[in-house]
């Protein structure tokens, strides 16, 4: 998908596109409705052509990303360092300056690919770990309700969690957090 308000300098980065062996699915004239443009058109890849990134431009870039990541390359006149740092901040992957020949815009846009998928799966990496935190921080309060109800100590508290769990074909942070509601509901 491009996003350009110019047609014609869309012109010569479609042809390349085309060219290149890719399908332009969708072009916009800005990025007020991108978040939705995204969800009705699935590009795999956003490119956005602009004389310098607005701040409209990088507020609907983030929203995009919070709600469809996908990775978005920016090509501009713009070569401000601090412009390039909101820009890959917003979730552009790629922010190029100036025009690129044909035969380069393929390695470029696998290179924003590659970086996307690359954050992406930091990203995911950090929401499991978080989760696991979270989890465990859970299982330790639950743990803490049984030790001071059954007056026994840490592991045979864990111990019979885990047991609790296993009957009950769930996880154990679901069981912990349902020991936690009863104690709340007890108290």
């Amino acid at each position: 998908m491009i996003v350009d308000n110019d047609l014609e300098r869309t012109k010569p980065l479609k042809q390349s596109l085309l060219d290149t062996g890719y399908e332009v699915v969708a072009h916009l004239k800005d990025t007020v409705n991108l978040d939705s443009a995204c969800c009705e058109f699935r590009p795999d890849i956003v490119i956005i052509d602009t004389d310098s990134p607005s701040r409209d431009t990088l507020e609907n870039i983030c929203v995009m990303t919070m709600h469809d990541p996908r990775p978005i390359m920016m090509f501009t006149h713009d070569d401000d360092k601090e412009q390039m740092k909101l820009a890959t901040k917003a979730g552009v992957c790629a922010y190029v300056v100036g025009s690129i020949p044909n035969e380069r815009l393929r390695p470029v846009i696998d290179a924003a690919v590659a970086r996307f998928e690359e954050f992406k799966d930091l990203r995911d990496a950090l929401n499991e770990a978080n989760t696991k935190l979270s989890e465990r921080k859970v299982i330790e309060r639950a743990k803490g309700l049984i030790m001071k109800q059954r007056n026994v100590d840490e592991d045979e508290a864990y111990i019979l969690l885990r047991n609790m769990a296993m009957q009950r074909h769930i996880r154990i942070g679901k069981l912990s957090e349902q020991i936690i509601e009863a104690a709340k509901l007890l108290l």
